[in-house]
């Protein structure tokens, strides 16, 4: 059992708790560090997590074996070093820094310490997107010749100037923060390191910052890709990818829907109708299963499924993004 603590206690912290707490064998969190102490306590209370109000008494405490990190992004590269420095397993919810150079200083903190790092891209975890991944790899697809993501959110327009997520600073690009770091991570994990990118990103509906990002990318083997997030509309998710053999998607925020079509050979050509394979995974908790992937990389040495080579190059792609955001021009990642 690994015993950890949550640093930080937002809205996100408190779904990481609650898929894990009393249902895992697993992990479990004994402690809990945040910011707002005193919108905690109830909490805490609830989930018996004893409620620390400084970060160093956790650090220090010989009965925590990790920490969770759930702060803002600015705060992860910081906190992620000083729980190696003091021997923690660490788990950092994405994005999991804003620039590449903090990235490659908190990995090479986590190795020079000889603790785990883990970084919470949950939807790895999700059955369909761990078939899809299987299908391409078997080469069922064919030549992959695109892909198309989409995924959006709403709230945005109901921001409080208080909350990190309303400081441009901290959400650059529009809606990559909290959204499309996702999407790179699906892409990266599908199809492999990224070339280029271009990125319009505007504000259509947010009071404070910009809302709706679109991106076109190429991959280092020819490949191109596109995706849409927004922050600002109805809850949508759609991975579709393009093969030289057939087609599929994943479809739905919980990702529950793959479906897959061969081509056809039809003599109908273009008009010609399928009938697609589809496999339905409702209710999987991405949440527990990642936790649980990283309870497994610290206590039995199972690798965690999201590489530090992997985690670094995706903030080089956000950095890239957000660079082609101000600038407006092709941005190329280094060779």
């Amino acid at each position: 059992m690994l015993r950890a603590a949550i640093i930080g206690l937002g809205w996100w912290g408190k779904n990481l708790v609650g898929a894990v707490q009393g249902k895992s064998a697993a992990i479990r969190f004994d402690v809990c560090h945040t910011r707002t102490a005193g919108r905690a306590e109830e909490f805490c209370h609830e989930h018996a997590l004893t409620l620390v109000g400084d970060y160093e008494r956790v650090l220090t405490n010989p009965a925590i074996d990790a920490v969770v990190i759930a702060t803002p992004p600015a705060l992860h590269g910081d906190q992620a070093r000083r729980a190696a420095a003091a021997g923690k397993h660490v788990f950092v919810e994405k994005p999991f820094t804003l620039t590449a150079d903090e990235a490659r200083r908190t990995i090479v903190a986590t190795q020079k310490a000889g603790v785990v790092l883990a970084i919470g891209f949950n939807r790895r975890f999700h059955p369909s997107f761990i078939e899809l991944r299987r299908r391409l790899r078997e080469g069922q697809l064919g030549t992959v010749l695109g892909c198309m993501i989409e995924q959006t959110a709403g709230g945005g327009e109901n921001m409080r100037p208080t909350e990190w997520r309303a400081d441009q600073t901290q959400t650059p690009a529009g809606a990559m923060t909290g959204i499309g770091i996702h999407i790179v991570d699906a892409m990266l994990c599908l199809f492999g390191r990224i070339a280029t990118v271009r990125c319009i990103a505007t504000r259509r509906v947010a009071p404070l910052v910009d809302d709706t990002t679109a991106v076109l990318v190429t991959f280092r083997d020819g490949m191109s890709g596109t995706f849409f997030c927004s922050f600002v509309t109805v809850p949508h998710y759609r991975l579709a990818v393009y093969g030289s053999r057939g087609f599929a998607e994943i479809l739905r925020p919980t990702l529950e829907e793959l479906r897959v079509a061969p081509l056809t050979d039809a003599k109908d050509g273009h008009l010609a109708l399928f009938q697609p394979e589809v496999l339905v995974t409702p209710g999987f908790n991405t949440l527990a299963a990642e936790l649980e992937a990283f309870a497994a990389a610290a206590c039995n040495g199972v690798p965690y499924p999201v590489r530090g080579d992997e985690a670094l190059h995706g903030v080089e792609v956000f950095e890239a993004i957000v660079q082609s955001a101000r600038s407006g021009q092709l941005v190329a990642l280094p060779a």
